[in-house]
């Protein structure tokens, strides 16, 4: 992949409607475009990221047993009316008329709709357990858009809904599902805190989060000093009697045990094994995605730019050539790489060195790949390492093999 021919345009300066490091590099960095404050386009580099994040959460849903789906994004408002929750949410639900005078909104959530789906599809017992998720775009008329994509008027998210015929199902799901978050927030690279929470507008009579630890987070737990457990509220840890500090926190994640909530109330019910009609038992399952960028970064990085998981990166790698190295001797390089299955980022472009050094550190790529002047007599690739700063001197096969070892190929 060549710089100059890719759609990237970093800024030299901070941008100054940046509120936080995450805004500050995902703006300075070309990932993302801000349209208006709480708005904003996923540019290529910021897209390839994203992408990455919804694999490896697809990957995990559909190891779970999920399944995924689409809804749309326009909902008639009398759904909502249904349970009473465009009461709840009314001071952020965007609402309109159409031409044939129908009452909708942009869903900022999708419990009704799916509840819906299933009413009209799902009638018998032998018809469940069963998980239906989606990735999808959400819209909250925010009062108050801060930090990036923190908290704006249009993000995504993963939602999931599991449906069962009793409480034991439910428990068996809802037991999934901590598993798959787990196993989805790691492989994004991120430590994270997992709470019992309340259920809010949601509903349900249980509930957990989970939580990043960052200067800009919205939520508050605390930390014990001496065994750095974490808890929701208290002065002394009640394990070990240490003392407790406030962390703020990002949440990353939620999910409820909703009940009968929505399916008592839309009427999605299914005959049992005696012929008795019983509501659904539902829970409900949502991770922020677009909301895990800005988490990655704000707990990885430096005052040079960003520093992404392996799992995440734009590409592998980012090469830098200094004078004396051609185009092709460089080509060669990267040809080699790629076709091995490494994306390297090759900045080819006619720039000064340190403009050249300074974007591979703001983009973050994991592996900052240098061709010295005297690349042509020692045939060394200087490799630095974009998390620990290491530095190692490698040959072309020796890079192939540390750059497999490192992805576990």
């Amino acid at each position: 992949m060549l710089f100059s021919k890719s759609f990237i345009y970093t800024l030299r300066e901070d941008p100054k409607v940046a509120e936080c490091t995450s805004h500050k590099y995902l703006l300075k960095g070309c990932f993302l475009y801000m349209v208006s404050s709480g708005i904003y386009s996923y540019l290529p580099l910021g897209l390839g990221v994203l992408d990455k994040i919804n694999n490896i959460i697809r990957k995990h849903m559909n190891n779970s047993g999920a399944q995924e789906l689409l809804m749309s994004a326009l909902q008639p408002l009398d759904l909502w009316q249904k349970t009473g929750r465009d009461k709840d949410l009314k001071e952020v639900m965007f609402k309109f008329k159409d031409r044939k005078n129908r009452m909708l909104c942009l869903g900022p959530t999708h419990e009704e709709l799916i509840t819906e789906i299933v009413r009209k599809h799902i009638f018998s017992y032998k018809q469940l357990p069963l998980i239906l998720y989606q990735i999808q775009t959400k819209y909250r008329d925010e009062p108050r858009s801060r930090f990036g994509l923190m908290r704006s008027c249009e993000f995504i998210m993963k939602d999931a809904y599991s449906f069962d015929i009793d409480e034991k199902g439910l428990e068996c799901n809802y037991a999934k599902m901590l598993s798959a978050y787990n196993a989805i927030f790691k492989e994004c690279g991120l430590e994270f805190v997992m709470t019992q929470a309340e259920s809010g507008f949601m509903g349900g009579d249980v509930s957990h989060e989970f939580m990043v630890p960052a200067q800009i987070g919205e939520d508050v737990l605390f930390r014990c000093k001496r065994c750095n457990k974490f808890f929701k509220k208290g002065s002394k840890c009640v394990e070990c009697k240490g003392n407790l500090t406030e962390q703020k926190m990002i949440e990353i994640g939620h999910i409820f045990k909703l009940g009968t909530k929505y399916s008592d109330t839309q009427g999605a019910c299914f005959l049992d094994k005696q012929g008795k009609r019983k509501p659904v038992i539902m829970g409900c399952y949502g991770i922020g995605v677009s909301r895990i960028l800005p988490s990655i970064i704000e707990v990885n990085h430096d005052d040079k730019g960003i520093i992404w998981p392996k799992s995440v990166s734009p590409q592998q790698g980012s090469l830098v050539t200094l004078g004396g190295v051609s185009f092709d001797e460089a080509m060669q390089l990267v040809d080699t790489l790629e076709k091995r299955g490494f994306s390297i980022l090759f900045d080819d472009r006619d720039e000064a060195a340190g403009v050249k050094f300074n974007d591979a550190y703001l983009v973050g790529n994991p592996y900052i790949l240098i061709m010295g002047k005297n690349y042509s007599k020692s045939n060394k690739i200087d490799v630095e390492v974009r998390k620990t700063g290491e530095k190692l001197s490698l040959g072309k096969e020796e890079l192939i093999k540390f750059l497999e070892k490192e992805y576990d190929r």
